[in-house]
């Protein structure tokens, strides 16, 4: 077992203010279906609201503290603007207590700041990035992720991201300076079943340990064979080599697929 030493963590109680009552679904969708398996139970949580729009343009902030936040894997760092309004950001590598930070065209190339990626050399690795202008950051936001951006073509943007995919985006898209901070989240061993349990993570049990019924890979005396040619889920669909993405409007942006 193992886990994180919380060494930079400088402020425990999370900033009122910031906090959204957050209702477990348990794997459930709107009409109540279980649509995602194995979910449940674990510790009570609320969610902190994360500036992921970074529209605080040319307002300075200065980083008030450095929290832990048990909804993403990457630390959130309390921001107090110039201004007097505080926001919370996801905390980049090498960002501290003290620091200051901004957002716009005008910004410094320091981790923390946010600008278009129009205002950006080539090389920088940059997190938190728009796939489209002004919606906020949807990419590279958990802990240890960094892109690469590698050449701007006319009013779009080529970039590598963690998974090895290149891909383009508009050149008018915010993009945060540096990579995302806890970059050790990746080495953590859980160690015992309880670990995951807190997490809400229910028990997963092999099809062919099931019943006909239940599972395509159910059913026969003692240890069988599946009796197929290729393993399925628990709905008859192939479970290896069976693509499952559909086609999406921006799959025209990818210039090369992680895999």
């Amino acid at each position: 077992m193992s886990s994180s030493t919380f060494e930079e963590i400088t402020k425990v109680e999370p900033e009122k203010s910031l906090l959204s009552p957050l209702k477990k679904q348990a794997g459930r969708n709107s009409r109540g279906k279980i649509t995602v398996r194995h979910r449940g139970g674990g510790a009570k949580r609320q969610y902190r609201l994360i500036d992921f729009k970074r529209d605080k343009i040319g307002v300075p902030g200065r980083v008030k503290a450095i929290e832990y936040d048990p909804n993403r894997s990457a630390r959130i760092a309390l921001i107090y603007y110039l201004d007097g309004e505080k926001r919370y950001i996801l905390a980049p590598d090498g960002l501290s207590v003290g620091d200051t930070i901004t957002a716009g065209p005008t910004a410094e190339l320091r981790p923390g700041n946010a600008l278009p990626l129009r205002m950006l050399p080539s090389g920088t690795m940059i997190h938190n990035i728009e796939l489209q202008k002004g919606r906020g950051g949807q990419i590279v936001r958990s802990a240890g992720g960094a892109a690469q951006l590698m050449v701007k073509e006319g009013e779009q943007a080529l970039l590598r991201l963690p998974s090895g995919e290149l891909r383009r985006v508009g050149i008018d898209c915010m993009a945060t300076i540096g990579q995302v901070g806890n970059a050790d989240h990746q080495n953590i061993t859980l160690g015992k079943a309880g670990r995951s349990r807190w997490k809400g993570r229910r028990p997963t049990v092999r099809g062919s340990a099931m019943t006909p019924r239940d599972h395509p890979h159910g059913g026969g005396e003692g240890r069988s064979p599946i009796g197929m040619p290729g393993p399925k889920t628990p709905w008859g669909k192939p479970a290896l080599g069976y693509k499952t993405r559909k086609p999406k409007a921006s799959d025209r942006l990818i210039v090369k697929r992680r895999k």
